[in-house]
């Protein structure tokens, strides 16, 4: 079954708590984020706590997942470099990006990890399909994609494309943590320093560049409506 394919209403269960939705202001170190994140996925699989997604902004940093490739660190002096423990390669955090960290009991859920990953990108589709904007999924490529006729065609004759949200997941005990990032206004010239989720033939946009000049709360309300449509009630936490 291709990606594209999965019923990702099926990540919604009867029975579990409401999800806990945290948003920090100001700028989140990354360190101290991924210590968050790894104490509330140990109280969520010991069953002390409930599910959680946090929202969060970042300094400028690049991470580096499982499946790095040193060579696409074309500035390693630019911003501080962290290694994380998330799929994929290179990837860029910074002001004006919106990054949702989701710590969900999958075991409770769906034990499926294409299947999870499919459904984190169906929030983000729906999210820009809320803003009129067509966010796109593509077999070879993890993360979601708009199109952008208005650019020359790439080399082998098809449409030129730019990401505009990335996703990296880790998985412990069944529950997730890492997550999603959309682009709502972040300096794009930023992701220069690296070659992002190890893909060159292809751009990165954000809301902004694309003419939508959105209000990070506008993002995260039609985020979380979103969210809800696929993986059902949040609650607000402080």
């Amino acid at each position: 079954m291709q990606r594209t394919e999965l019923d990702h209403h099926m990540f919604a269960r009867e029975g579990c708590p409401p999800i806990r939705w945290r948003v920090s202001d100001g700028l989140v170190a990354y360190e101290d984020a991924v210590a968050e994140m790894e104490r509330q996925v140990g109280l969520i699989a010991d069953g002390q706590a409930d599910e959680l997604v946090w929202l969060v902004e970042h300094p400028p940093l690049y991470t580096a997942g499982t499946s790095a490739d040193a060579k696409d660190l074309i500035e390693p002096d630019r911003f501080p470099v962290f290694a994380t423990g998330r799929g994929g390669e290179y990837t860029y955090h910074g002001p004006g990006q919106r990054v949702a960290y989701v710590m969900l009991d999958l075991k409770r859920r769906r034990q499926d990890v294409r299947a999870y990953v499919a459904a984190l990108e169906e929030v983000v589709i729906r999210t820009l399909d809320s803003m009129n904007v067509r966010g796109e999924r593509r077999e070879d490529r993890v993360g979601v994609w708009v199109r952008r006729p208005e650019r020359p065609l790439l080399p082998d004759g098809s449409m030129a494309e730019d990401k505009i949200a990335a996703l990296g997941i880790r998985l412990r005990k069944w529950v997730s943590f890492h997550g999603l990032s959309i682009n709502v206004e972040p300096d794009l010239t930023h992701f220069t320093g690296i070659v992002p989720c190890g893909i060159s033939a292809y751009g990165v946009t954000s809301l902004v560049d694309l003419g939508l000049p959105v209000m990070m709360a506008d993002v995260d309300m039609r985020l979380r409506e979103a969210f809800e449509e696929v993986f059902g009630p949040t609650v607000s936490a402080d």
